[in-house]
């Protein structure tokens, strides 16, 4: 059972996870979410040819119409947990948890422990490997993910420096996955965490992970690196 601690943390994350959820992140989140099930339901669609002409004509329109609005310069928190040292930081642009990206899955996440937590997620057709499976590289990168979120709980931030994982019985599809992930321990500027994933009591796979700690200068250049490649893109 958490303590009141991670308790603490779990009610914080949730909080960070609705965070600013009005106005126009609100209609974000809903535009990606309606973006999801276009995604999860196109791979299988037999739609008519018509159907789907226009579909795509529409989205094509809107694509450009995005394109002509400025792109935001600035971000809240990280695209993903491990660097961030804080499990309560703003992730709504990860690929993996997102709420704002149609890509993410999303994994839900929650601190369950001190230096644990669990992540949640059940992912649909447009993520199939093996017939009625979730493909592998998709299952390495949740591991990635879940794991980068148990490492912050050690608040040092830092970057995945090995990802082992083995894969035990096939992972099904629209199935509740869970994972459930630990800091093993911290040596040095090391942090050794593991993670399993269960579809019900099945386990499907395991994976260990080392993430290698990085000080605030390292995070501060590589934030500059992507302004500077952001501002010739854009022609500044």
């Amino acid at each position: 059972m958490a303590d009141e601690t991670s308790s603490g943390r779990a009610d914080h994350h949730a909080r960070a996870a609705a965070h600013l959820a009005t106005g126009s992140l609100a209609q974000k989140r809903r535009l990606a979410a309606a973006m999801r099930g276009v995604i999860a339901r196109l791979v299988r669609s037999d739609a008519p040819e018509d159907e789907l002409r226009q579909a795509a004509d529409a989205l094509e329109r809107y694509s450009e119409r995005l394109a002509s609005h400025p792109r935001l310069t600035t971000y809240e928190g990280f695209a993903e947990t491990s660097p961030s040292g804080d499990s309560t930081a703003f992730f709504d642009k990860s690929p993996l948890i997102g709420l704002s990206n149609p890509l993410a899955p999303p994994i839900a996440i929650e601190v369950t422990g001190d230096q644990t937590c669990r992540g949640t997620a059940t992912f649909g057709d447009a993520y199939e490997g093996p017939p009625g499976c979730v493909h592998g590289g998709f299952v390495a990168a949740a591991f990635d993910e879940v794991l980068g979120f148990a490492q912050s709980l050690s608040g040092q931030p830092g970057f995945t420096g090995t990802l082992t994982v083995v894969y035990r019985k096939p992972t099904p599809l629209q199935t509740e996955l869970r994972f459930d992930a630990r800091v093993d321990r911290v040596e040095g500027r090391k942090v050794f965490a593991h993670c399993t994933l269960h579809a019900g009591d099945t386990l499907c796979a395991e994976a260990d992970g080392i993430f290698i700690s990085a000080d605030k200068a390292r995070f501060e250049a590589l934030m500059a690196e992507r302004d500077r490649r952001e501002a010739e893109r854009r022609g500044g």
